[in-house]
């Protein structure tokens, strides 16, 4: 089935790093300016990807952090503390996803003690 094949273009639909929208159509989407989508990138919290013909190209992943960025800003954050806000959030959730793996591991590998009858 090609939806199940990542590297056929149905397969790329479910990728969440996939750069698959432009500029104008990831502002639509999210209801910013594209100069919004320029500010978030000048201030690095996203790099889009850039097509053949050098057009921004956005991945959903990219996009739900510029969203974000905007309800930042909208409650009067400074775009570039938004953003930095962003990236230690984003940080913080990638270190407790590996704390969490490294619990479930640790709790397998660990023999239960072996009871004693006193």
């Amino acid at each position: 089935m090609a939806a199940d094949n990542p590297s056929s273009p149905a397969g790329r639909l479910d990728d969440d790093d996939y750069p698959a929208f432009t500029m104008g159509r990831a502002a639509e989407m999210l209801g910013i300016s594209p100069a919004f989508l320029r500010a978030v990138g000048e201030a690095r919290l996203i790099v889009p990807l850039r097509s053949e013909g050098g057009h921004r190209r956005y991945s959903r992943y990219q996009l739900r952090l510029a969203a974000r960025a905007r309800e930042l800003v909208d409650q009067g954050t400074p775009i570039e503390a938004a953003c930095r806000i962003i990236l230690l959030e984003d940080q913080l959730e990638e270190a407790n996803r590996i704390n969490e793996q490294l619990r479930r591991r640790h709790s397998c590998d660990t023999p239960s003690e072996a009871k004693t009858d006193a």
